[in-house]
Protein backbone atom coordinates (compact mmCIF):
# COMPACT_ATOMS: atom_id res chain seq x y z
CA UNK A 1 0.00 0.00 0.00
CA UNK A 2 1.43 3.35 -1.00
CA UNK A 3 1.69 5.92 1.76
CA UNK A 4 0.58 8.67 -0.66
CA UNK A 5 -2.75 6.93 -1.29
CA UNK A 6 -3.89 7.48 2.31
CA UNK A 7 -5.19 10.93 3.27
CA UNK A 8 -6.01 11.83 6.86
CA UNK A 9 -8.30 14.74 7.72
CA UNK A 10 -9.49 15.81 11.14
CA UNK A 11 -12.85 17.32 12.06
CA UNK A 12 -14.43 18.58 15.27
CA UNK A 13 -11.05 19.29 16.84
CA UNK A 14 -11.32 20.19 20.52
CA UNK A 15 -8.70 20.95 23.15
CA UNK A 16 -9.95 19.46 26.40
CA UNK A 17 -7.84 21.08 29.12
CA UNK A 18 -9.70 19.36 31.92
CA UNK A 19 -8.68 15.91 30.65
CA UNK A 20 -5.31 17.20 29.33
CA UNK A 21 -5.93 16.08 25.77
CA UNK A 22 -6.85 17.03 22.23
CA UNK A 23 -9.78 15.12 20.77
CA UNK A 24 -10.97 14.90 17.19
CA UNK A 25 -12.90 12.96 14.59
CA UNK A 26 -10.53 11.45 12.03
CA UNK A 27 -11.50 10.86 8.38
CA UNK A 28 -9.24 8.45 6.52
CA UNK A 29 -9.48 8.36 2.73
CA UNK A 30 -7.89 5.22 1.27
CA UNK A 31 -9.21 4.63 -2.27
CA UNK A 32 -8.50 1.22 -3.77
CA UNK A 33 -6.83 -0.12 -0.63
CA UNK A 34 -7.97 -1.84 2.56
CA UNK A 35 -8.31 0.03 5.81
CA UNK A 36 -5.16 1.50 7.38
CA UNK A 37 -3.99 -0.16 10.61
CA UNK A 38 -4.44 1.65 13.92
CA UNK A 39 -0.68 1.68 14.56
CA UNK A 40 -0.02 3.40 11.21
CA UNK A 41 -2.83 5.83 11.96
CA UNK A 42 -1.33 6.62 15.38
CA UNK A 43 2.06 7.30 13.81
CA UNK A 44 0.62 9.61 11.14
CA UNK A 45 -1.52 11.56 13.62
CA UNK A 46 1.40 11.94 16.04
CA UNK A 47 3.54 13.26 13.18
CA UNK A 48 0.91 15.82 12.14
CA UNK A 49 0.26 17.05 15.70
CA UNK A 50 3.93 16.80 16.79
CA UNK A 51 3.34 14.50 19.74
CA UNK A 52 4.66 11.14 20.87
CA UNK A 53 3.05 8.04 19.36
CA UNK A 54 2.36 6.48 22.78
CA UNK A 55 0.16 9.49 23.73
CA UNK A 56 -2.17 8.97 20.74
CA UNK A 57 -5.22 6.73 21.15
CA UNK A 58 -7.31 5.82 18.08
CA UNK A 59 -10.61 3.95 18.41
CA UNK A 60 -14.05 3.52 16.87
CA UNK A 61 -12.79 3.31 13.29
CA UNK A 62 -15.62 2.35 10.93
CA UNK A 63 -15.27 1.81 7.19
CA UNK A 64 -17.95 3.31 4.94
CA UNK A 65 -19.90 0.88 2.76
CA UNK A 66 -18.04 0.32 -0.49
CA UNK A 67 -14.68 1.11 1.11
CA UNK A 68 -12.38 3.98 0.34
CA UNK A 69 -13.31 6.03 3.40
CA UNK A 70 -13.15 5.37 7.13
CA UNK A 71 -14.08 7.50 10.11
CA UNK A 72 -12.83 7.18 13.66
CA UNK A 73 -12.00 9.04 16.83
CA UNK A 74 -8.58 10.08 18.13
CA UNK A 75 -7.33 11.39 21.46
CA UNK A 76 -3.89 12.96 21.94
CA UNK A 77 -2.88 13.27 25.58
CA UNK A 78 -0.38 15.89 26.72
CA UNK A 79 1.51 13.36 28.87
CA UNK A 80 1.57 9.62 29.33
CA UNK A 81 0.55 10.08 32.98
CA UNK A 82 -2.61 11.90 31.88
CA UNK A 83 -3.38 9.06 29.47
CA UNK A 84 -2.97 6.46 32.21
CA UNK A 85 -5.19 8.51 34.51
CA UNK A 86 -8.10 9.21 32.13
CA UNK A 87 -8.14 6.42 29.53
CA UNK A 88 -10.30 3.35 30.19
CA UNK A 89 -8.38 0.27 31.33
CA UNK A 90 -9.25 -1.80 28.25
CA UNK A 91 -7.66 0.77 25.93
CA UNK A 92 -4.54 0.92 28.11
CA UNK A 93 -4.35 -2.89 27.91
CA UNK A 94 -4.61 -2.74 24.10
CA UNK A 95 -1.70 -0.28 24.01
CA UNK A 96 0.38 -2.36 26.42
CA UNK A 97 0.32 0.26 29.18
CA UNK A 98 -1.62 -1.87 31.68
CA UNK A 99 -2.07 -5.54 32.55
CA UNK A 100 -5.40 -7.30 32.07
CA UNK A 101 -6.88 -8.95 35.15
CA UNK A 102 -6.66 -12.74 34.93
CA UNK A 103 -9.28 -14.48 37.04
CA UNK A 104 -10.84 -17.85 36.55
CA UNK A 105 -14.33 -18.04 35.14
CA UNK A 106 -15.53 -20.02 38.13
CA UNK A 107 -14.21 -17.39 40.57
CA UNK A 108 -15.95 -14.61 38.64
CA UNK A 109 -19.24 -16.52 38.71
CA UNK A 110 -18.98 -17.28 42.43
CA UNK A 111 -18.28 -13.61 43.16
CA UNK A 112 -21.27 -12.58 41.04
CA UNK A 113 -23.59 -15.02 42.79
CA UNK A 114 -22.38 -13.93 46.25
CA UNK A 115 -23.03 -10.30 45.33
CA UNK A 116 -26.60 -11.13 44.25
CA UNK A 117 -27.58 -11.52 47.90
CA UNK A 118 -26.82 -7.85 48.66
CA UNK A 119 -27.88 -4.46 47.34
CA UNK A 120 -26.08 -1.14 46.84
CA UNK A 121 -22.74 -0.50 48.51
CA UNK A 122 -22.96 -3.72 50.53
CA UNK A 123 -22.58 -5.61 47.25
CA UNK A 124 -19.01 -4.34 46.74
CA UNK A 125 -18.10 -5.10 50.36
CA UNK A 126 -19.48 -8.65 50.13
CA UNK A 127 -17.56 -9.49 46.96
CA UNK A 128 -14.33 -7.90 48.25
CA UNK A 129 -14.45 -9.58 51.66
CA UNK A 130 -14.65 -13.20 50.50
CA UNK A 131 -11.83 -13.43 47.97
Amino acid sequence: MAADAVTIRTRKFLTNRLLQRKQMVVDIIHPGSPNISKTELREKISKVYKSETENVFVFGVKTAFGGGKSTGFALIYDTLDAAKKFEPKYRLVRHGLAEAKKTNRKQRKEKKNRAKKFRGTKKAKASAAKK
